[in-house]
């Protein structure tokens, strides 16, 4: 069969080259350039990025080394309008309303396993295969995604957007490694790219650092930063736009009567709301609203099954109910910082069942008021 490998020129996505050879594919590698070097810039026109040579350029000939050692050919696609187009700006846009995206889950969806797949179909490969680490499993002729072996490296909540048809044409060959066993595998071939660090954060960003980025295209705006409960000015932000709900670093309003946490942000107001008192209450949510949804099967109203809310995080006893073209989330339990723009991701047992994005957070203020006025009567 031949397939068409995304090699990005870290170590995952080598080990899975080597182990479709292995197999008796027939594989082309190609490294997919997203981002174009000239888009670093700020918003005088200056360069971000201070490298001689930018990181995308480095991972490009860390994926040809790796070509090569394995006597496998390698193509260089451009992606960068489509990436701009469906990554980038939506990204943008969601932070103008306040909301927190991940560029990842759009990058899949719209990138590796749409335009990537599409490049692929259009120059008559079988299949197209990613370095990430899940399963595709046929069920009776229904191909689903299941969870990788290694559930501390699993990035099925990455792939939760990604279209249901294409998954029939995808492999992951990684699905059934560890990654100390992918990291042993490259050692062992003397991969150039055996030792290097797994790439972190946000690919058009990289190592810089996430605020000051931003800044380039949401410049800054400064406002209040308020105790939602006294209602006190306690300082000023940097812009309401960069922080996240439930953050508690980088705030600068350290002191005795920490640790401050985000609850809250007025985009329009261009105030953040913090709090110190009963993190239970101000965070805790019981159930939430979920849009855009992309499943892989079927549901129920009733069906009961487990969510993730972040990546990482633990699964979550949850019920979903049917609103419309939305789904209604309601919690086992209660859960802290369930944020609008991020991804709720569902499984049942290891099986992906859907995803969608997180419009609303909803909680019973209730049962929640006795929380903060113990916590409150407590100080």
């Amino acid at each position: 069969m031949k397939v068409l490998l995304g090699l990005s020129g870290g170590v995952d996505s080598a080990v899975a080259a080597y182990l479709l050879k292995q197999q008796g594919h027939d594989v082309t590698c190609c490294f997919m350039r997203n981002w174009d070097a000239l888009a670093n810039l700020d918003i005088m026109g200056n360069p971000t990025i201070k490298d001689e040579v930018c990181p995308q350029e480095l991972d490009y000939q860390d994926a040809v080394d790796v070509a090569n050692a394995l006597d496998l050919p390698i193509l260089r696609v451009d992606f960068i309008k489509e990436y701009w187009d469906y990554v980038f700006v939506e990204f943008i846009e969601e932070f103008k309303k306040g909301r927190t995206p991940n560029p990842d889950i759009l990058c899949n969806k719209y990138i590796k396993f749409d335009a990537f797949y599409q490049y692929a179909k259009a120059n008559d490969f079988d299949y197209v295969a990613t370095g990430h680490y899940a399963k595709v499993v046929n069920h009776d002729d229904v191909f689903m995604m299941e969870k990788a072996e290694d559930l501390n490296k699993d990035q099925t909540y990455f792939l939760s957007q990604v279209n249901k048809d294409v998954l029939s044409q995808t492999l992951f060959p990684l699905g059934n490694y560890s990654k100390k066993e992918v990291r042993d595998i490259a050692l062992e071939m003397e991969l150039s790219i055996a030792k290097k660090k797994d790439s972190t954060g946000i690919c058009f960003i990289g190592e810089r650092n996430f605020k000051e980025f931003l800044k380039n295209y949401l410049p800054a705006k400064t406002g209040k930063i308020i105790d939602i409960t006294s209602k006190e000015v306690l300082g000023n932000h940097e812009g309401v736009l960069y922080y996240t709900i439930g953050q508690r670093k980088g705030l600068g309003i350290g002191g005795s009567l920490g640790p401050w946490f985000v609850v809250g942000k007025d985009v329009l107001k261009n105030e953040l709301y913090v709090s110190n008192i009963d993190d239970s209450y101000w965070l805790a949510s019981d159930s939430c609203l979920v849009s855009e949804v992309n499943m892989f099967t079927e549901i129920k109203d009733g069906k009961k099954c487990n969510a993730k809310f972040r990546y990482r995080q633990k699964d979550n006893p949850v019920t979903l109910y049917k609103q419309g073209d939305d789904i209604l989330v309601k919690f086992d339990n209660l859960i802290d910082a369930i944020t609008p723009g991020q991804q709720a991701v569902f499984y049942d047992g290891d099986v992906v069942i859907g995803g969608g994005v997180i419009e609303q957070a909803y909680r019973d203020t209730k049962s929640l008021k006795l929380r903060l006025d113990e916590a409150l009567s407590a100080k």
